[in-house]
C-alpha cells in the first residue's frame, strides 16, 4: 500500500451515527478492532446453527477468504465511521445479499434465513461484544461505567441498520451476559461449525502474499493473532468446538499483543498501512477519521433521520418482494437463489474477487 496523503482522502458527507468524541470511535478505531476483535466475532458466530448453515451453503469463506473478510469488515467499519448515506446504501444492499442465504438446516431440520431477526441479533451482539472485549484485553483496558453505557446504547443504534430490533439489544454488561447464557443451549459445534471456526482462525488466509524472505514474519504475526483470539474465547466454547490452547499461552500472549497494538496506535499512518494488508477496502472508510479529514457536513444523524433524508426503508421492511421470490425459488421450485444482491453489493462493499 502506497503512502496515503491527507489531501487524497475522500471526506465522508457527514459524521454518520456517532462522530468524534464518541465511545464507538474510541473503541472501534483502536487496532484491536479489525484484528483480534473482528476475528473473534466471526469465529464465535459459527456456533449458531442457522448462521453457519448459510456460511457453509455459500462457501464464501473458503473460496474467497480474503475478499469475504474484507467486505464484512468494511461493512462493520462503515456503520461505525462512514457518512449516513453510505451506511444506508450498505444496509439496504446487505438485505439483498442476505436474501440468497436461505435454505434447509443440514442438522436437526428446519430452515435458515440470514435476514431472520434472531440471526441478525446474534451477529450484532457477537460483533460488538468481541470488539469491546479485545479492546479491554489487549488495548487500553475497561471503559468507565458511563462509557460502557454509551457503548451499548450505540450498539442499539447500530442495530437499526440490521433486520433485528434495537429493543432487543441489552443496555449493559449484565444484559449481554444474560443474552449469551440464553443462547448457550442453542449453540452447536456441528462438523460444519468446527470446520468454519478452525478455518477462520487461520489469520494467514486474509493476509496478502509476501516475498519468501518475509514469510516467517508473516506467519509469526498470523500465529500470534490466532493465539490472542483463542485466548479471548471462554473455555466452555473452546471445548465445544474442539479448540485447544494452554492457559500458559493465554497468559503470555497478553503483554505481547498489548505492546504491539500500543506501538501501532502511536502512528495513524502505520495503522492504516497495517489495515490495508488485511482489509484494503476498509482503509477509505477509516482514513478520514485517522487523518483528521472533516466531513462535508459536520452533523450526526439518527438512523431514522438518515432513512427519511435519503429515502430508505427500515432493513426489516426492505425488499420484501425480492425475499419472497428468493424463498419461492429455493423452497418452492428447488432452484438456486438469485445472486442479484451479491452482484449489486460490489459497488458498495467491495469486489467479490
Amino acid at each position: 500500500m502506497a503512502r496515503l496523503k491527507r489531501s487524497e482522502v475522500e471526506p465522508h458527507e457527514d459524521y454518520g451515527f456517532f462522530g468524534p468524541g464518541s465511545v464507538v470511535w474510541k473503541v472501534w478505531s483502536y487496532p484491536t478492532a479489525p484484528t483480534v476483535g473482528f476475528q473473534r466475532s466471526v469465529v464465535v458466530e459459527e456456533l449458531n446453527p442457522p448462521l453457519v448453515a448459510a456460511v457453509d451453503a455459500t462457501q464464501g469463506i473458503y473460496q474467497r477468504s480474503r475478499t469475504r473478510y474484507d467486505r464484512t469488515l468494511r461493512y462493520f467499519a462503515m456503520v461505525a465511521f462512514a457518512g449516513s448515506l453510505q451506511v444506508c446504501k450498505a444496509a439496504d444492499v446487505l438485505v439483498k445479499v442476505h436474501s440468497k442465504a436461505i435454505g434447509q438446516l443440514p442438522y436437526g431440520g428446519g430452515t435458515y434465513d440470514a435476514n431472520d431477526p434472531a440471526s441478525q441479533l446474534w451477529i450484532q451482539l457477537t460483533g460488538w461484544h468481541s470488539i469491546l472485549y479485545a479492546y479491554e484485553k489487549y488495548g487500553p483496558g475497561k471503559l468507565t461505567p458511563a462509557e460502557e453505557k454509551e457503548y451499548w446504547e450505540a450498539c442499539a443504534v447500530a442495530a437499526e441498520l440490521q433486520t433485528c430490533s434495537p429493543d432487543d439489544i441489552p443496555r449493559d454488561r449484565d444484559g449481554v451476559r444474560a443474552y449469551f447464557e440464553r443462547m448457550r443451549s442453542q449453540l452447536s459445534a456441528s462438523p460444519i461449525a468446527r470446520q468454519a471456526m478452525n478455518h477462520l482462525l487461520k489469520t494467514e488466509i486474509v493476509l496478502p502474499p509476501v516475498p519468501g524472505w518475509a514469510k516467517p514474519a508473516s506467519m509469526a504475526v498470523a500465529k500470534a493473532q490466532r493465539i490472542a483470539t483463542i485466548a479471548t474465547m471462554p473455555h466452555w466454547m473452546r471445548e465445544m468446538a474442539g479448540i485447544r490452547q494452554s492457559r500458559l499461552l493465554d497468559i503470555l500472549i497478553v503483554p505481547v499483543m498489548k505492546a504491539a497494538f500500543s506501538l501501532a496506535h502511536l502512528n495513524s499512518r502505520v495503522e492504516l498501512r497495517l489495515l490495508g494488508r488485511i482489509s484494503p477496502s476498509t482503509v477509505a472508510v477509516i482514513a478520514p477519521i485517522k487523518l483528521g479529514v472533516p466531513p462535508r457536513n459536520e452533523e450526526v444523524l439518527t438512523p431514522a433521520e438518515a432513512r427519511s433524508r435519503h429515502g430508505y426503508a427500515k432493513p426489516a421492511e426492505a425488499h420484501l418482494e425480492l425475499r419472497a421470490r428468493q424463498a419461492a425459488r429455493v423452497f418452492g421450485d428447488g432452484e438456486a437463489p438469485s445472486e442479484r444482491g451479491l452482484i449489486e453489493s460490489q459497488q458498495i462493499l467491495g469486489p467479490l474477487s
